[in-house]
Order: structure tokens, then sequence, then C-alpha cells
């Protein structure tokens, strides 16, 4: 195993001094720009498992906590990660906003809330950069939809966009001095992002941001885009630009100071990561390659704290914590669920990392409850396709190593690349060989008796082999015209198979290859696959009985319930808010068969949960990154107090739900609903979700003692006194809306202006400080194209969520 990591690493570093040797300008101490995906960690040069990455917990784990300096470290850990893997660009954070929660990339963003995506944002950006990573905040501006989101428009008003879509950029920019952004597929207004005047105003212009507009990947479509504000164009170096640009430059078309000026931006940009040399510093020449330390053993812990924080206790009837003070610890609980054992820990896509390890539910608990009983039965299925094959069953044939050995072959059989890896879900990413034939083998050697589906997922032409024997022929399409979705959430298709516990089979998977320079949108030379297996199910209702007879034997019961590849990735928006397959009847009948049962949902984004008032608690966990299960089992068992809260809002029906649409229709997707997106939609509408923005709870209990008001310059301070009126330590998410009921101007009924994150002991009184700044009162006068203050009272409410009823006061402006 050993050696197949040193592989892995080596690969990486092979593949990151290609790209430091591919062009760089040694006369002017110029080295390549090393970018690279993952928001919540950083992949590097290669999607490799040998080359393993920290995987933090996802963008709306991180976003419920709503504190800013855990965001702080959270980006300060993704930059020690880049350092570590070589990369200079950090490709995130994704600040759209969770415009609907359809949206398919909504839990690799932060909120439905400009201002909390903004200020999470933020901090973020600063923690990379202060630590000399750029960050690379996406996607300018409004791509808030995955549905044909290469060639899609918004149409927008200026006043939704500037007071909702353009905040956190500008916050990012104005505030936290983001040295690169990356525009958009998507356009507004008929005009893509690539080639709008947005990118010059108010971007360059009034925010005075002097870093790079990078492009998303093929986002640039025309010379059209290097006369505007558009600074650098992915991946190249070829594609519209290249040459074409020489020759529009050498022919007046595109003046030479316009290239000038994305020339200085883009060596301001190598400067303040280190690849240029100046005058005074060290010359942009990277250190010679070591082999690189493993994963930070502090970022591991810290993954773990965001998902403690960011967990959202949604409802709680003293279910938990599982081990209270003034009881007995359960014998026996049973611990329900597919993502009890397969979890996702992360969303698909261009975000995904390759984590040493990930720590399962069941794991979790086992390992922090190691004298209780824990017994575990699937339920329901939460994935519709093939799982990954558990590499103890696994064997290369040649060496006898735990793992797969995967070729790429030539027309006439010529071997062009032969390796083993560590795992049966792989990528390559434009990366892939000049090939014919992609060829997986292994020895499979399953642990039980019985039958199981074996087959694949990925595009294209497949043939799976058990002992030489072909069982399996197929070609599956992509489900989505978005490639990047037909690669990176692939179609499944499997075969019923008898196996015997304990014997090896030999497997072939034989996938056709796309001749090279074959695809689109830089899809080129690039191969997803991932070779597995899934439980036969003749009878879903079999297994929810088998699942509802361990509940009722068990003092306790977890369910642990989830979304699918299929339902959260990139290229891709959601169908319905439903969860996958039958775990809403699998709910309901462990609920009647124990009264004690907990629902742990592992969504990034919202789902529907008709069950939710049946249950004793609900644990909203988003993705929680590689230390998952830990985090979990130390909520659960009460030695950590869940300390999330909702940054979007839960809605108890679609129908409820105001803003939903997410398909454009011939090419347009209208923003109808204005200024009035997320809790803002909610309260125009009247309509009462399951659970509001803001909501969380914990294990104590706070009171709300007072509020002072006090302007200071241009903003204005509220200063909160709270009590924890609980019987433990806990932590308080202090939230301050405005409101203005005589407005002359369109506003929300409501909207965040400022929160402050708190702690305290039982009986411990605490003010928290909550500074709201000039902006928070203002809004966007569309006739003079200026930010406008209206003159008058505006109430400030005070609590624990969007209701925020606890506190009142008016301050006149």
């Amino acid at each position: 195993m050993t050696s197949q990591i040193e592989r892995g690493y080596a690969k990486g570093r092979a593949r990151r001094q290609q790209i430091l040797d591919e062009h760089p300008e040694p006369e002017i101490g110029l080295r390549a720009i090393v970018m690279s995906d993952g928001p919540s960690g950083v992949r590097g040069t290669v999607w490799d498992e040998r080359d393993p990455s920290l995987n933090l917990p996802s963008a709306t784990a991180l976003a419920a906590t709503w504190d800013p300096d855990l965001a702080y470290r959270y980006g300060a850990a993704m930059a020690r990660e880049a350092r570590r893997k070589g990369v200079d660009v950090v490709l995130g954070p994704t600040i759209n906003l969770h415009r609907s929660p359809l949206g398919g990339r909504h839990f690799e963003a932060y909120s439905e809330d400009p201002l909390l995506t903004a200020v999470i944002a933020d901090a973020v950006v600063r923690g990379l950069q202060d630590h000399g990573v750029a960050a690379c905040p996406k996607h300018y501006v409004a791509n808030d939809f995955e549905t044909e989101r290469f060639t899609a428009s918004v149409d927008v008003s200026a006043k939704a966009l500037h007071e909702l879509y353009l905040q956190p950029f500008e916050h990012v920019v104005t505030h936290a001095g983001a040295w690169s952004l990356m525009s958009a597929y998507s356009g507004v207004d008929g005009v893509t992002m690539s080639e709008s005047d947005l990118l010059r105003t108010p971007l360059k212009d009034a925010w005075g941001f002097d870093g790079v507009v990078v492009s998303d990947w093929t986002a640039v479509r025309s010379l059209d885009a290097a006369r505007a504000a558009q600074d650098l164009a992915m991946p190249g170096p070829d594609g519209p630009w290249g040459e074409a640009l020489v020759a529009a430059v050498e022919a007046g078309d595109i003046p030479a100071a316009t290239v000038d000026e994305k020339v200085r931006r883009l060596l301001l940009l190598a400067a303040r990561v280190g690849a240029l040399a100046v005058e005074g510093a060290e010359d942009g020449t990277p250190p010679a390659d070591e082999p690189p330390a493993e994963v930070d053993p502090d970022a591991v812990l810290l993954a773990r704290e965001v998902e403690v924080r960011g967990m959202v206790l949604a409802r709680n009837d003293g279910a938990l914590p599982l081990l209270p003070p003034d009881a007995p610890a359960p014998r026996r609980i049973a611990v329900l669920g597919q993502s009890a054992v397969q979890p996702r820990t992360q969303g698909g896509g261009s975000a995904t990392v390759m984590p040493t390890r990930t720590v399962s539910p069941v794991d979790g608990l086992r390992a922090a409850l190691p004298d209780v009983d824990i017994v575990h039965a699937t339920g329901a299925l939460a994935h519709q396709g093939v799982v990954p094959f558990d590499l103890d069953e696994v064997r290369d044939p040649q060496t006898g190593e735990h793992g797969l050995r995967a070729r790429f072959l030539a027309a006439d059989g010529a071997v062009v690349l032969d390796e083993v890896r560590r795992s049966s879900a792989l990528m390559w990413l434009g990366d892939a060989p000049d090939a014919a034939v992609f060829e997986l083998v292994a020895e499979f050697t399953p642990t039980a008796t019985g039958e199981i589906e074996l087959g694949f997922a990925t595009v294209g032409s497949t043939v799976l082999e058990v002992d030489g024997e072909p069982v399996l022929e197929v070609t599956l399409g992509a489900d989505s015209d978005d490639l990047a979705a037909g690669l990176m959430a692939p179609p499944s298709a499997t075969t019923r198979v008898h196996v015997e516990g304990g014997r090896a089979y030999r497997l072939r998977w034989r996938r056709v290859v796309a001749p090279l320079g074959a695809g689109q949108d830089g899809m080129a030379r690039s191969v997803g696959f991932t070779a597995g297996w899934r439980p036969v199910v003749d009878s879903p209702e079999q297994l929810i009985a088998e699942a509802a007879a361990l509940a009722r034997e068990a003092d306790v019961a977890v369910v642990v319930v989830g979304t699918n590849e299929q339902v959260e990735s990139e290229g891709l928006d959601r169908q319905d808010l439903r969860l996958p397959g039958a775990q809403d009847d699998l709910v309901r009948a462990v609920a009647d068969a124990n009264p004690r049962t907990v629902v742990v949902v592992d969504a990034g984004s919202p789902v529907l949960m008709p069950w939710r008032d049946q249950v004793g608690a609900v644990l909203l966990t988003w993705f929680g990154g590689q230390e998952y299960g830990n985090a979990l089992a130390e909520v659960l068992v009460g030695s950590r107090e869940p300390g999330g809260r909702l940054p979007t809002t839960w809605p108890a029906a679609q129908e409820d739900v105001p803003v939903l649409d997410v398909t454009p229709r011939d090419g347009v997707l209208r923003y109808t609903e204005g200024i009035h997106i997320g809790y803002r939609a909610w309260l125009r509408a009247g309509a009462v979700p399951a659970y509001r923005f803001g909501h969380g709870l914990g294990y104590t209990s706070w009171s709300y003692d007072a509020v002072r008001v006090e302007p200071e310059g241009h903003d204005v301070i509220v200063r909160v006194a709270l009590t924890n009126t609980g019987l433990r330590r806990g932590r308080e998410v202090a939230q301050v809306y405005l409101e203005r009921g005589d407005s002359v101007v369109e506003r929300p009924v409501r909207w965040l202006a400022g929160w402050a994150v708190v702690a305290a002991d039982p009986g411990e009184h605490v003010t928290a400080e909550v500074r709201l700044a000039a902006r928070a009162f203002q809004h966007w006068d569309a006739a003079s194209g200026a930010w406008a203050a209206e003159p008058g009272p505006f109430t400030v409410l005070v609590g624990g969520d969007v209701a925020a009823d606890r506190l009142a006061a008016t301050v006149v402006r």
C-alpha cells in the first residue's frame, strides 16, 4: 500500500512539474501558476486517491456555523493544503446564492442570504490569502442554477442584482481583497458573463478590483471576451484567443493596451502567490520537490470542529443527547440506513477531493460507545447507482496488493498506461492518455454468500466479465446535456450475480474510449469510471421490515437518510426535494417501532421530511467531511453541542416554496421574484416552512434579556444581553434583523443585518455586540445607479432565527 501511495504522490509531483515547465517565462523570473478545484479542500493537479487531500465539510456546513473566525481557520487550512500540493490558486469559494432549493450546487454555496454569504466568504478568502494562496470566488454573477448553465442568460432587475447577487462579490473584493475571481458560464441580460460589462462596472471601476478575472473552463467563446474585462481564458493556452488574439492586436482590432492591462493583473497575481521574482523578494522558482507531508492532523481536527459547529438540531423531543446526565446509557442502538455505512461526505462534481479515509456514522458511534451494542440494517437504499468496492475486498491479480489494476490500451492492444489504484472510483480530468480502451481488472472476494448487483457507472460502451465470461454489455448515455454531469455523475448499469463468501472472482471491465480530442466544453481526454456493486433489493418492504425489527429491540434508533450523486452535483439541478428511494417509508416504520427515534439527514441542501413531527429528534448534518462519523457521534452522545443555525430555509412541502424555478425557457431564466428570495420570499408570501432561516436548537436554553441600540458614526451598534438558562455550557447565535414598514421604496419584509456568536456556562450572563454597517439600511436606487439612504425609523428585531421576536428597538437614520 505504501508503494501505491508513493506512486500517487510521484504522479502528483510530476504533473505539477509538467505544469510548471509548460509555459514559464524565466527571463522575467516567472513560473507557471497552478490552480486547483476543491472549495471544501484542495484536490491538486491530479484526480488520484493515492495523492489524498483534506476533505472539509461542505460550504453549507460552514455557513451553518455562522462563525467567521471558524471560517477564517477553514480558509487557512485550505491554504496549508494548497501549499502542500503545490497549488497557488484555489478555485473557490462558491458565493452564488441559494435562490431555489432545487439548485444542484446548493451544497457548494453558503446561504440564501447575501450578508451571511458575504461574511463567511470574506473570512475564507482572508484565511487563504493571508497564507499566500489566492482565492478565486465564483461564479460571477447570478449563476444560481445548473440547467443550461453554459448558454442560459438571467433576466434580473438592477435592484435585485445589486442588493442580492453582487453583494457577496463586492464584499470579498472591497473587504477581503480577493486576488482573483471566476466569471460564470451563464450570462445576464443576454450577454455571456465573460463578455459582460459587469466585469468592468462595478467590479473593476466601482469596487477597485485589481485581481485577475479567470473564466470558468471553456466559458470564453470569442474575442469579444478579450475586448471586455475578462483577463484569463481557461483552460488555455489556445482556444478562442491564442493566435487569434495576437492577430487581432496586430490588426488594430483590439488595442495593445487592453492586453497590457490583463498581463499586468496576471503578473500581480504571480507576485502575490510567489510565482514572480520581484526586487527584494524571493524569486519565483518553486522549492525543490520533496515527498509531500501528509494532511495536517490539526486540519483533520478542524474538519471535525466545523462539522460539530455546523450541525443543526432542528427538532428534539428529549431524544438527544443519547447519554443524558440523569439517565442510564442505552444498551443497544440500532443505526439504520445505507447512508449510515456509506455516507456522502462531500458533493459531486469539481468540488470532489480524495481523502485518505472517511468515518461513517456506524464507525463513529462504535468508537465513541465501545460498550454499547451497535447494530445496523440497510433499511432503504439512498444510492441509486453502484457504490465503489471496499478496498479490503479487491486485489490486483498481478501483485496481490489491495486495489485494482487500471490500464489504457491502444487500438493494437499496446499498453499505454498500467497502474494499480486504491479505489474503484476513478477519474482522469483532461489528462487521460490517448488510447482506444480503458480496462479495469481485480480479484473480488466477497465476505458473504448471496446475490449482489455488479456493475459500473460511466458514459460509453462497456463490457463486464466475471471469470472471463461476459455478464453485462451496455452503452450508457448521459442523463444531461451537460458533459461535466455525464463525467462526474454518470448513470449506472448492473447485473445480478450469485457470489460465495471467501471465494475470489476475477472481474474485468473494458470501456471504449473516445478518440483523442473528442468531446467539447473542456472534456476532451477525460474519463470517469466507477466499478462497484449494489445490494439486491427484491422487496423494499422486506428491507424496511428488517430495520424496524432491529429498531423495536433497541433502546434507541438512529436512522441516517440522505441524498446521492444523482441529486446533488455539478452540472444538474434537482427534480424535486424528496429523499431518494424508500427512505421516507423507512423513517415512518422505524418511528412506529421505537418512540425514541433520531433521524440524521446527510444532505447538503434541503430535503422534505414529512415524518419530522413523528420522530424524537431531527439532526441536519450537511456533507460532513472526512471526520463526519466522529463529529456525529460526539453530538449524538452529548459530549459536544450541535452548534449550527440554518443558513437557508427548509420547506415542509415543495409546493410551499415561493421561488422554485431553475429551468430557463428559450434560453432565459427570469428572476421575476426580484429581491424576494429565501426567507424574504417566505415572509412575503406568509407561508410557513418546516424550519425557518436561522433556526437551530442546542442542549441548553437561552433568555434574551435586553437590547440597547447606539449609533456609532455611519454604523449602529446593537448590544444584546443574554443568559444561559439551561444546565450546561452552550452556544447561541444572536441574530439582528431590520424592518421598515412605511418605506417608500421596495424592501423585503425583514432582512438580516448582523449577528454575533456567544457562549456561556449555566446561569452566566453575556453580551452579544452586533455592528450594523451603513449598507444594512440602504437600498439600490436604479434611477441614479447608486446606493441610497431613506431617512426615518427602522425597527431592530433580535432573536434566535428570522422570526426574531425576542427583543425590539427603534433606530432613526
